[in-house]
């Protein structure tokens, strides 16, 4: 996949179905959207602004832990779970969601790669 997403004329030169890729890389992103809504489904109710606060805490996770690194994604997301957790059993639920956009915030100022990230050399 990254090969065919990078270069798609020197993946097909090697052998790789650029045409495939894209159509398994669909397929896929559609069965995890498709897992995520099941899983979601139950938990919270239905209405219009459903994917919003979800996505949002998603997308602070993803930043807390370091935007191009998978693990301190992971790993931001569950910080994220457990101090919205915390917060909700120790202070009130109705502070967790802004807690979790309190966090990244304060990421975001101090420490904008995240817990994970690449940190960036200067050169003199």
């Amino acid at each position: 996949m990254r090969a065919a997403s990078d270069n798609k004329r020197a993946a097909a030169l090697v052998g790789i179905s650029v045409n495939r890729v894209v159509l398994y890389s669909f397929a896929m992103s559609g069965a995890v959207g498709a897992i995520a809504g099941i899983i979601v489904a139950p938990i919270t109710g239905t209405s219009y602004d459903i994917g919003f606060i979800i996505g949002l805490k998603g997308f602070s996770a993803a930043v807390l832990g370091g935007y191009g690194s998978m693990t301190g994604a992971v790993l931001g997301g569950l910080v994220l779970g457990v101090v919205e957790s915390l917060t909700a059993g120790l202070i009130s639920s109705a502070y967790k969601n802004v807690l979790a956009f309190v966090i990244l915030l304060l990421v975001l100022f101090f420490m904008p790669n995240g817990l994970l990230g690449e940190r960036e050399m200067e050169r003199v």
